[in-house]
């Protein structure tokens, strides 16, 4: 089967704006009765959209210190947990470490690197979508804004200049916030629709099965 072409940047450019949060619903947790309201409002999701934010680093060889930033959110609302502060330290590691939450996002095999020695612990039911658009015969790494625009039918703007800005910062920009949002808040949109989207795609040829083996690998379905 040819592989199939994700959208480029300019034909994603032609749809409708991807609705993204207002600023009222994005919340950076500082205080104990913040990070409690986070706290509850997390663990009472069934799915999160995740991803992480890390200090880039320009210098060969300089130290990684794993990410800066955890990202969660609903469909409704997003959180940026501050790994500098120890209450966000916690709650990233009680949410991420929670078998019965599903976490989605894209390109999490670095976070699933480096998250275990920041938090402290294994990320639990952790899906990566870059594999649900694969099973459809797109490469591995068709990324956020791609699949926001094969699902939804929406354009979902990224900055380069802001994804390799300083995470490690105390203090967020305005920018910097809008942008780490959308990177959790856009695969928890586009999860509700992802099973009807996999249901219209059309099949895909079965793998050709080798001489001396008798079970080809089976084609998975998204978990709901």
């Amino acid at each position: 089967m040819p592989r199939r072409l994700p959208p480029t940047k300019e034909q994603s450019a032609l749809l409708p704006p991807f609705p993204t949060l207002a600023p009222a619903r994005i919340h950076v947790p500082a205080t104990p009765e913040e990070f409690a309201a986070a706290r509850a409002a997390l663990l009472a999701a069934p799915v999160l959209g995740f991803d992480t934010e890390s200090r880039p680093l320009f210098t060969v060889g300089a130290h990684d210190a794993g990410p800066a930033l955890v990202q969660l959110a609903t469909p409704q609302d997003a959180w940026l947990l501050q790994l500098h502060r120890p209450e966000a330290l916690q709650l990233a590691r009680e949410v991420l470490a929670q078998e019965r939450i599903l976490k989605v996002g894209f390109g999490l095999d670095n976070d699933r690197r480096s998250l275990p020695e920041r938090l402290g612990t294994l990320p639990a039911n952790v899906q990566d979508l870059d594999r649900v658009f694969a099973r459809h015969g797109f490469g591995r790494n068709v990324g956020l804004r791609a699949a926001v625009a094969l699902v939804l039918g929406q354009c979902l703007s990224k900055s380069k200049r802001l994804s390799t800005s300083n995470w490690s910062a105390r203090t967020l920009s305005p920018g910097q916030i809008r942008y780490a949002a959308n990177d959790a808040h856009g695969p928890a949109a586009l999860y509700p629709a992802l099973s009807a989207w996999e249901a219209a795609q059309p099949p895909v040829p079965a793998p050709r099965r080798q001489r001396g083996t008798d079970n080809p690998a089976a084609d998975g379905h998204i978990s709901t």
